[in-house]
């Protein structure tokens, strides 16, 4: 988790100023802050239920969901109305890139957050009905009996729901769940169409 937190904190530096949500520096200060927070709070594993904690991170989260969906309407604002990144393939193709990673991130983050009352909840107790149903918890067969999912689990969920626009292994149960795997595809479908057809135009 805090691998990919400063993953989107570079993600946020190499957009262009048009694309990024206030200065340069507030969002990854803000973001770098929140993380020290977190890690000073709880330095080994995530399995401290505390209540400040789990309001740090949903801040966290809510900051870095923001930040990307306020990148994908700005962009798209540019490539309808011509911005400066518009000029260029390949500064329009980057500008894309950075944006769709840093959706990508940003949602799987608040999966990782949400899903069956946070990471802490998860460590001590695995609801029998889940917000977001695993493999692993649909067929139990096919896993360990404490098996919990990882970061890497919600990352690989945000990665193919922004690229099938669709879930995959991966079933959405709870009402908010569904609402947000919704908008991190029609945030990803708005990026890869507009991008890709803006490059094209570019080129030709």
């Amino acid at each position: 988790m805090a691998t990919a937190v400063t993953a989107s904190a570079v993600l946020t530096l190499l957009l262009p100023d048009s694309l990024r949500l206030g200065p340069q520096w507030a969002l990854p200060l803000a973001e770098g802050l929140l993380l020290v927070a977190l890690v000073a709070g709880d330095p080994g594993r995530i399995d401290r239920r505390s209540t400040v904690l789990r309001a740090v991170s949903i801040a966290l989260v809510v900051i870095l969901a923001g930040s990307a969906i306020w990148s994908t309407v700005q962009l798209s604002d540019d490539i309808m109305h011509g911005g400066t990144e518009t000029n260029s393939a390949n500064a329009l193709l980057q500008a894309g890139g950075s944006v769709w990673a840093s959706t990508v991130l940003a949602f799987s983050l608040l999966y990782f957050e949400l899903d069956s009352g946070g990471p802490a909840a998860r460590t001590h107790h695995m609801p029998h009905t889940p917000a977001l149903a695993f493999p692993q918890q649909l067929s139990p067969e096919l896993s360990s009996p404490n098996w919990r999912p990882r970061y890497i689990d919600y990352l690989y969920l945000g990665f193919t729901n922004s690229t099938a626009l669709s879930p995959t292994d991966v079933m959405p149960l709870a009402p908010w769940a569904k609402c947000v795997m919704t908008l991190q595809s029609i945030a990803s479908l708005i990026i890869l169409g507009l991008v890709i057809a803006g490059a094209v135009n570019v080129l030709a």
